[in-house]
């Protein structure tokens, strides 16, 4: 289940970063994420809205909810050497 999970969150990266932005973005495979999940060196946000985000029963465990609509923020309060991995499917 949670490689279907990071597959789906890899492919809609994919499709919705424009290609300016995805240029200083790196893309992580599903089996990259799995390896690096509990790590202290990583950082998973779930920023998906609303209904999509409450009614979901797939969830990375350890994730922290942060509302894509607030990353003025929230945005800069993570550490830069961290491993950040926003997902929103």
């Amino acid at each position: 289940m949670l490689r279907k999970l990071t597959l789906r969150l890899v492919l809609v990266l994919a499709i919705a970063v424009t290609p300016a932005v995805a240029a200083n973005v790196g893309m992580m495979s599903p089996d990259e994420l799995k390896g690096l999940l509990g790590s202290d060196n990583l950082i998973v946000l779930d920023v998906r809205t609303g209904k999509d985000w409450g009614s979901s029963e797939f969830k990375i465990p350890g994730a922290i909810r942060a509302n894509p609509n607030e990353f003025a923020s929230w945005g800069a309060s993570y550490p830069k050497e961290k491993k950040i991995v926003l997902y929103c499917a």
